[in-house]
């Protein structure tokens, strides 16, 4: 999902050398990427990476195109859909499973980034997952 929007290398072919923004949005997301199950702040983050929160927030929108808190939420409905998928557990556990501190906020923040409850997406997934076992 997250690429960054600058090349790897100069017009002349020589490895470009990353910025400190750069190198700070990748730090962001891997924290992010490390901490998903816990609640979300910007400047506990920042503190974590010792930068001011600001600049945290517009560098890793500007080499991701995404705020922290969008890709923080991203992370986990990508996390969540893989338990949808691959378990039994109930939609709730799964949300507080991957960080979410209630089901309604849970399935609110899931189908605003995939258009669909927690519940529908486990539906949806695993009439496809039967039909592609199926030979014809």
């Amino acid at each position: 999902m997250i690429q960054e929007k600058k090349q790897p290398y100069a017009s002349d072919g020589t490895v470009k050398r990353k910025t400190g923004g750069e190198l700070l949005a990748q730090a962001a997301l891997s924290y992010i990427e490390t901490h998903y199950q816990e609640k979300f702040s910007l400047q506990a983050m920042a503190g974590k990476l010792y930068v001011n929160g600001s600049y945290l927030l517009r560098e890793f929108k500007k080499y991701t195109g995404f705020t922290p808190l969008a890709y923080h939420n991203h992370v986990r409905c990508e996390k969540a859909k893989e338990q949808l998928i691959n378990t039994d557990e109930c939609v709730s556990d799964i949300g507080e499973a991957v960080g979410f501190v209630s089901p309604a906020h849970f399935s609110h923040v899931f189908k605003k980034a995939e258009g669909c409850t927690p519940s529908e997406y486990r539906s949806s997934h695993h009439i496809s997952q039967e039909n592609e076992g199926e030979t014809v």
